[in-house]
């Protein structure tokens, strides 16, 4: 008999062991899905050098013309953005970048990158498109990811396909890429908003707490899409985009 301050070894294939096993398992992938949790974080860091806080999609403008002027009309900007272009063309086109990735078929992932391309309708997004994927296909260079280097010298090639490329590569599941991309792209927005309006720094988080409730919904909207749903439908984000070009006094870039 065991002293009573030593633990019995469970008997073999008795369901207390099987639990056992069961937990180590599920502690295991814990500790193997971290890595791809923490890469999806490198992926959406601000710090990510890409230059993407010099933009602000069209913002600028919209604020200095007073469509938007406080952190209600902050929101229904970034609200209609989400649920009317991010929904139906970026997260359905993330998806297929991903696939397209994973088998290495390079004509589809042409093919949907210059969907998307031809899909930012102002000479400033699509500029914006080529800076940040550029940026990122370098960076993607030179952490190891070999397919991103032919892509730094491709004048129509967007930041979207280069995310894919990093979420397939880094492994990080589609359905938290899409949620990494759209809380990334919202952050962006609202730290534009903050310096443009302003607004304050409290302001914002609750903007972004309540972008949060309704993310999950638009991405599995946009993973549901079939190819003829795909679209972009907010002409009044591409109408301030050009007329930001030619604004006279400017802080984000054109």
């Amino acid at each position: 008999m065991p002293p009573l301050n030593q633990k019995a070894e469970p008997i073999a294939g008795t369901p207390v062991t099987r639990i056992l096993i069961l937990i180590k398992q599920k502690f295991k992938m814990d500790l193997d899905r971290s890595e791809e949790t923490l890469r999806l974080m490198q992926l959406c860091s601000p710090t990510l050098p890409t230059g993407a806080f010099a933009y602000s999609q069209g913002l600028e403008f919209a604020i200095s013309s007073g469509w938007i002027k406080d952190d209600e009309t902050t929101k229904v900007w970034i609200y209609g953005l989400l649920q009317n272009s991010l929904t139906y063309l970026d997260v359905p086109l993330l998806s297929r970048l991903y696939k397209a990735w994973s088998v290495n078929d390079m004509k589809s992932v042409l093919y949907w990158n210059d969907y998307l391309y031809a899909s930012r309708d102002s000479k400033e997004l699509r500029a914006e498109e080529a800076q940040l994927a550029h940026a990122l296909a370098r960076l993607l260079g030179d952490l190891g990811i070999s397919e991103a280097i032919g892509w730094k010298e491709n004048p129509r090639v967007c930041f979207l396909s280069l995310f894919a490329l990093g979420a397939w590569h880094w492994k990080i599941p589609i359905k938290e890429a899409c949620l990494g991309y759209l809380w990334m792209w919202a952050e962006n927005q609202v730290l534009a908003a903050i310096k443009l309006i302003p607004l304050g720094q409290t302001a914002g988080q609750k903007i972004l707490s309540s972008v949060i409730k309704i993310i999950p919904d638009q991405v599995l909207t946009g993973l549901s899409l079939n190819d003829e749903e795909i679209g972009y439908t907010a002409p009044g984000q591409g109408i301030a985009s050009a007329l930001h070009e030619t604004q006279y006094t400017r802080l984000f870039r054109s």
